[in-house]
């Protein structure tokens, strides 16, 4: 079932790009940002509602963008003040990212880098890994080195975020083949479940002024349970899952999973 390692075809990223990263996900990047805020129950203004808010912080919180990709998220933390550093294989997308940090005159720490060897010991107060970004290894034991250099990588009492496709969600909305138009391009797509759905299977193929480019991939996909079991392997104890950014339930109304753990 090995796809070649298929995260790591630049050329793939490149020209899908415009259909992954369209408008609409652009538009949620300030609720995103606000909800990395919230969950890391970061007290920017000096105020204690509740025991559980961390202490009025002195200085800028470090947050590590892990798969960073474009910056969209890296950008928004860092215009709300908060110290960023942005970690991703695509050096094509890190230069990107470093261009509209340049032209926002934010500082942004930007890292070529993979995420099953990067470690930073002891040194980020949030982690977050956003837009399903997870589950691209074969192997998961690669999944939990990630996770692992996460919790290797956090301060005590650091939060990891981890946003990603949940396994009930892809049974639940599963569609076997669509097209639809984008950012002025035609995409036909098909997908199949491999494993008794562990993984599921992409083929795309984007099609614009007589151009077809193609490419076919696979992901491991995580259930609620699953993802909170490979969490606490990792060494995270306090894991909440949630269904959407508001952290309502991870039910049969779930638009996303997401974790949010504590070291």
């Amino acid at each position: 079932m090995n796809e070649n390692q298929w995260f790591t075809d630049i050329e793939f990223w490149e020209e899908f790009a415009p259909i992954m990263f369209d408008a609409v996900h652009w538009a949620e990047v300030p609720e995103v940002a606000d909800a990395v805020t919230r969950l890391s129950r970061f007290n920017l203004y000096g105020q204690t509602p509740e025991n559980e808010w961390k202490q009025p912080l002195t200085s800028a919180p470090k947050i590590l963008d892990l798969c960073c990709g474009l910056g969209r998220i890296s950008t928004e933390l860092a215009m709300m003040g908060f110290s960023v550093t942005g970690v991703d294989l695509n050096e094509s997308f890190l230069n990107t990212a470093k261009e509209d940090a340049l032209a926002e005159n934010l500082n942004i720490e930007y890292i070529h880098s993979d995420a099953r060897t990067f470690i930073r010991p002891d040194f980020f107060d949030t982690i977050v890994n956003l837009y399903i970004s997870f589950g691209y290894f074969e192997n998961r034991q690669d999944d939990l080195k990630v996770l692992r250099n996460a919790y290797t990588s956090l301060k005590k009492d650091g939060t990891f975020i981890i946003e990603t496709l949940g396994k009930e969600i892809a049974v639940r909305d599963f569609i076997e083949n669509e097209w639809f138009e984008r950012a002025g391009c035609k995409v036909l797509t098909s997908y199949a479940p491999l494993d008794s759905w562990a993984f599921l299977k992409n083929r795309w193929i984007l099609l614009k002024d007589g151009k077809k480019v193609e490419k076919t991939f696979v992901q491991r996909l995580y259930s609620g349970s699953e993802l909170k079991t490979i969490l606490q392997e990792a060494g995270f104890e306090k894991i909440d899952i949630y269904g959407d950014w508001d952290e309502s339930s991870y039910d049969q109304h779930a638009r996303m999973l997401i974790a949010v753990c504590n070291k």
